[in-house]
């Protein structure tokens, strides 16, 4: 049987079903996208409560609506379940699920294998598998290929594989999975054809590449020069404090060339699925090839200690009162990763909490976006509730996250001493706040009631 005339007929013919595995930030958007564009989709997810929560029609990602997912789900074809039974009636999958990094700081893909392990017995000859997890060059084919090629399956005839990295960024207001270029890599031409009939249905410029190495490599190149410009910046940052000068007019100054210059900004640390754990899993795979990378390994190093040059800021600013931070009240602003998502994953602002308690301080938080997360000790700790007068009592706020719908003016105008490290005060000329990148001193004033 020619499985590859079957299956491009059935995605030309939009008869083919897809299945998504993962309904998370990558998955859900995905499998929306597929649902509009009039596939009938089943979305697979071991958790019972997001599942349950779809089929209400109600949605838990940023980047979809309730709207959204009222409209899939009124189409009658989108299927959302925990069931891997429902592969066998599936013409293609596509693999979201998380790829974290172990204690160890090594790539962790026990989502993917748990996946094809739970697909397997399901499958049928002639379906595609397009992985979307970021991971190392190689994974497709070490762990996905390898294992069909032992149940006997040829990619390009019975089966059809592709890598295409996901490149979801929540909270995003210009570029979503519809207008987001994809890149695609088949293990073979005609697994890079179908990828390319079916992802173009949904995604509005789809690339291929040759191989699905080539794809895996070029999503960790992406957001490893992310992490090395960032932290080049969170360096430059550090430098400018010692030299007194404000890093942020640099910034902006050296932004006004129209060429040959990118604008990175410093901050208390990088957050998100991406930018912390791309650059390791690119490291480790070198390193089997017997290959260093200094850039990789320094640039991790400075973004990962971001938090405690954000904890000795924090010392400085209270000492300008002549506190310390031992029993000090601190507030941070924004808990989340980036601004106006409730994404927690990797965020700075929850090592940022943890450091401030080891060093003694009476630590809260304040995010209208994320209510919650779970600390190192298992504890559930809650935002704050916005109350004005209340912000009054602490020693130090602390701005770690962005967030559009902080008021500024009211925050600035509390007279509470604030560390900003993001320049979300930086039209505010007022002596109690203070950014990184800038020098904090001891004010004349401050200086003679010390006398």
């Amino acid at each position: 049987m020619n499985y590859y005339a079957q299956l491009m007929q059935k995605i030309e013919d939009k008869t083919a079903n897809i299945g998504v595995v993962g309904m998370g930030y990558v998955g859900l958007p995905l499998a929306v996208e597929m649902v509009k564009s009039g596939f009938t989709v089943c979305g697979i997810d071991l958790s019972e409560n997001k599942i349950n929560q779809l089929k209400q029609g109600k949605t838990y990602i940023t980047d979809v609506s309730d709207e959204d997912m009222e409209e899939v789900m009124a189409s009658k074809r989108f299927l959302p379940t925990t069931d891997y039974s429902n592969v066998s009636e599936l013409d293609a999958i596509s693999i979201c699920v998380p790829t974290p990094l172990s204690e160890n700081q090594d790539p962790d893909t026990s989502y993917i294998t748990g996946v094809i392990d739970s697909i397997k017995p399901y499958v049928k000859k002639g379906i595609m598998i397009t992985l979307e997890s970021t991971t190392y060059p190689g994974t497709t084919e070490e762990l996905i290929l390898s294992e069909f090629n032992k149940m006997g399956y040829e990619a390009g005839k019975d089966l059809f594989l592709c890598y295409s990295p996901e490149r979801v960024d929540p909270g995003n207001k210009k570029y979503s999975t519809h207008n987001m270029p994809k890149v695609i890599g088949g293990t073979t031409e005609k697994c890079n054809e179908l990828g390319v009939a079916l992802y173009q249905n949904y995604v509005g410029n789809v690339v291929p590449v040759s191989s699905p190495k080539v794809a895996e490599m070029s999503k960790l190149l992406e957001n490893t020069f992310r992490s090395i410009n960032i932290a080049f910046v969170n360096e430059i940052a550090m430098m400018c404090e010692r030299m007194d000068i404000d890093v942020w007019e640099v910034i902006d100054a050296a932004a006004t060339k129209p060429f040959g210059f990118m604008k990175f900004q410093p901050g208390p640390g990088i957050g998100g699925h991406c930018i912390p754990l791309d650059p390791m899993y690119l490291s480790w795979k070198a390193k089997g090839y017997r290959f260093y990378s200094k850039f990789i390994d320094l640039a991790q190093s400075i973004n990962n200690n971001m938090p405690e040059f954000v904890i000795n800021k924090t010392s400085q600013v209270l000492n300008v009162d002549g506190k310390s931070i031992n029993r000090a009240n601190i507030l941070i602003l924004g808990m989340a990763y980036k601004p106006d998502v409730a994404d927690l994953r990797e965020s700075p602002g929850l090592y940022l909490y943890e450091l401030y308690k080891q060093a003694g301080a009476n630590v809260k938080y304040y995010d209208p976006h994320a209510g919650s997360f779970i600390d190192d000790d298992g504890e559930i700790v809650y935002s704050v509730p916005y109350i004005q007068d209340q912000l009054k009592q602490y020693d130090c706020m602390v701005l770690v996250t962005n967030h559009n719908d902080f008021d500024y003016d009211e925050l600035a105008n509390l007279g509470v001493p604030i560390v900003d490290t993001r320049n979300a005060f930086g039209d505010y000329d007022q002596t109690h706040i203070h950014k990184i990148g800038t020098s904090t001193k001891v004010s004349p004033a401050h200086q003679s009631l010390a006398l």
